[in-house]
């Protein structure tokens, strides 16, 4: 991709596109926006909750999602992809590592499961800084790591978006999947903050 990927050549390109799909006749104008609505309404960070409440209760279901999460997605109703076909790896925190997610490039994000990415995470500080020094931005958005904790550092794509599985926080066992998906946060999702 060339360096004028920005949010304005970006959204101009994928204008061209569509005109381009609508004169060929490949799509119809409204059937490319109703497509676009459903999506954009089904998607939210409710639904990435789930995810890892279940991931979090089920070690089978854990296991599928980190060896295949776009198969494991699935099997709870949701699909990692919107319009395309993407590639969704979930990576999850320990206490050895910390993972946090970024698109170096624009602000690739898997927006079924975690819901219109936020302002931050499109800003040029964030997807800078985040991936020459993390454990600062981190502290900015009040997650202190431990020296001996590792902070690894995904970098989405147009053809691959992650999802962090946060710790699941102790004391927690007696709660059942519901209980568990209310404590995760969209931030926790992205792997800026702790659940």
């Amino acid at each position: 991709m060339s360096a004028d990927h920005g949010d304005g050549a970006l959204a101009a390109r994928v204008r061209r596109a569509e005109t381009l799909l609508e004169e060929r006749g490949v799509v119809d104008g409204a059937e490319l926006d109703a497509i676009l609505d459903r999506y954009l309404a089904t998607g939210s960070p409710a639904n990435g909750a789930r995810v890892v409440a279940r991931a979090w209760t089920d070690a089978g279901f854990r296991d599928r999602l980190l060896a295949d999460a776009n198969a494991a997605v699935t099997e709870l109703g949701f699909r990692a992809g919107g319009l395309q076909p993407t590639l969704l790896r979930a990576v999850a925190n320990t206490a050895e590592v910390h993972n946090v997610v970024v698109c170096t490039l624009c602000s690739c994000y898997p927006i079924a499961l975690l819901g219109p990415s936020p302002s931050w995470y499109k800003s040029e500080a964030y997807r800078s800084r985040v991936v020459r020094d993390p454990r600062s931005v981190l502290a900015e958005f009040g997650l202190t790591l431990p020296d001996t904790v590792r902070v690894e550092v995904w970098d989405a794509s147009a053809e691959t978006r992650y999802l962090v599985v946060p710790r699941r926080p102790d004391g927690t066992d007696h709660l059942d999947d519901d209980k568990l998906a209310a404590l995760v946060t969209r931030n926790g999702l992205i792997g800026t903050a702790a659940v």
